[in-house]
């Protein structure tokens, strides 16, 4: 089966595509709808939480699964998802119902995997690209949605952005439905900075200067969760795609380069260096701890994806005013410094499912115009269609991370989402936190998932 890597290559058309669907807009605002009664019940196999609101009985019912408690959540983007789902089972009453099934984003992947591999499996679930994408494809569980969203009678398809169906696309078969569309910055609090007299840096040597002068003057410079692994091998990634820009990731999908070359040694030893900066309980933070450290105002900067943006603001509303971004500075005598790493979240329709027109519907919802416009103009987020969307009510981030984008000259995914298989990017996540913890150098870490590929990947 023929794999896209996402977003490895993706154009920067897409980027401009992405960006042309966000003009300026007159619309009054976004659609709510009041929150229905709910009780919440723990299923067997998973023991994810599942919701369950009011119905008349009659209805055709299906499954959603979620990474993130739509009930009890101050994150913006996970508000406007419960804001569809409510929206979806007063539109639909009498004819379809929803049922949700959450769970912590640390524990998603298993336990999705449980209710798979018990005959569970949710009619429709949330899903990364990449890898865990891959791993459903290739089992047959996610339907081929190809027919659905190109059939001549539907309008659907023709709302998307152009390529934002690249990444979670097989052998010409759409195989995912994307919500939002996502970019990795570094956020930084402009008052901490102002204090420190520092500025956003340009160069990797200046972001270490501008480290030490944020540490020298009494508080934290950067906030990161090596608890959670893919927020440290996020940062990982930036350095190595720094180091030599997209022939690291096609060399070794290819097997023309080594993990232990000269460009990812000196990416790990720059992470090495730049997490002497890192807060002092780094180890042991989750994501979640590691984003409040930065919006509670206890860490400068913060590297994170713009789906932070909701976490931030809905937690700290404040906080938006002095909340800066700017890109991942580049490597002096390195590759481009103008790449972005992005990601869609996405949809995917269980193959078996026995309720499928209830499953389109679904899907629609959440990529109608109502939503969209809320995932940009409420949750900070790129919108996957082409509404407009209104920057004057749009969380400022969302301003900054539009204007980095404009001079965006090529994009790539999450590294350990872009190596084929999720078990080659938890050993490349593993081998970071090693060289993180000192528990081993770059050198031997390196090795570490050399060897790997050569027994699993190139064997």
């Amino acid at each position: 089966m023929k794999k896209k890597f996402i977003f490895a290559l993706l154009s920067t058309s897409i980027i401009a595509s992405l960006l042309g669907g966000c003009q300026v807009s007159t619309d009054t605002g976004v659609e709510t709808t009041e929150e229905s009664s709910s009780t919440s019940t723990q299923t067997s196999d998973s023991n994810a939480s599942e919701t369950k609101s009011d119905t008349t009985g009659n209805e055709e019912k299906i499954t959603w699964m979620f990474w993130d408690d739509l009930e009890a959540t101050d994150d913006l983007i996970t508000k406007g998802y419960k804001e569809v789902i409510d929206r979806f089972n007063e539109q639909y009453k009498g004819q379809y119902h929803v049922d949700v099934v959450t769970t912590n984003l640390e524990e998603y992947d298993t336990k999705l995997n449980a209710l798979i591999a018990a005959g569970q499996t949710p009619d429709v679930f949330i899903c990364n690209p990449g890898a865990n994408l891959n791993q459903y494809v290739e089992a047959g569980v996610a339907a081929d949605l190809t027919d659905i969203l190109t059939n001549q009678e539907s309008e659907w398809y023709g709302t998307f952005s152009d390529g934002i169906f690249e990444g979670i696309t097989y052998d010409e078969k759409i195989m995912a439905v994307p919500t939002c569309f996502a970019a990795a910055c570094v956020f930084y609090n402009t008052e901490i900075f102002e204090k420190a007299g520092v500025q956003p840096p340009e160069t990797f040597d200046e972001l270490l200067e501008t480290c030490k002068k944020i540490q020298d003057a009494g508080y934290v410079p950067i906030s990161c969760s090596a608890n959670t692994p893919w927020c440290l091998s996020m940062v990982a990634g930036y350095l190595c795609d720094r180091q030599g820009g997209p022939d690291n990731l096609e060399g070794i999908m290819n097997g023309t380069l080594d993990w232990t070359s000269e460009t990812f040694v000196k990416a790990a030893h720059n992470l090495k260096e730049l997490s002497q900066y890192f807060q002092d309980t780094a180890a042991g933070d989750s994501n979640d701890q590691a984003t409040a450290n930065f919006y509670n105002g206890e860490a400068a900067m913060l590297v994170q994806g713009s789906w932070a943006i909701g976490q931030v603001n809905g937690n700290n509303p404040e906080f938006e005013d002095k909340c800066g971004v700017f890109r991942f500075p580049g490597v002096d005598g390195g590759a481009d410094p103008n790449r972005m790493i992005v990601k869609t979240d996405n949809l995917v329709m269980s193959s078996t499912t026995e309720h499928q027109d209830a499953c389109i519907a679904l899907m629609k919802q959440f990529t109608d115009d109502t939503a969209q416009k809320y995932i940009a103009e409420v949750g900070g987020k790129i919108p996957v269609t082409g509404v407009e969307i209104d920057y004057n009510k749009a969380p400022k981030q969302l301003s900054y991370i539009h204007d980095i984008l404009q001079s965006t000259t090529g994009t790539l995914g999450f590294y350990n989402e872009s190596l084929g298989s999720v078990e080659a990017g938890d050993t490349f996540d593993n081998a970071m936190v090693e060289v993180f913890l000192g528990s081993a150098t770059p050198e031997e870490a390196l090795q570490k998932v050399q060897d790997y590929f050569d027994k699993k990947v190139r064997k």
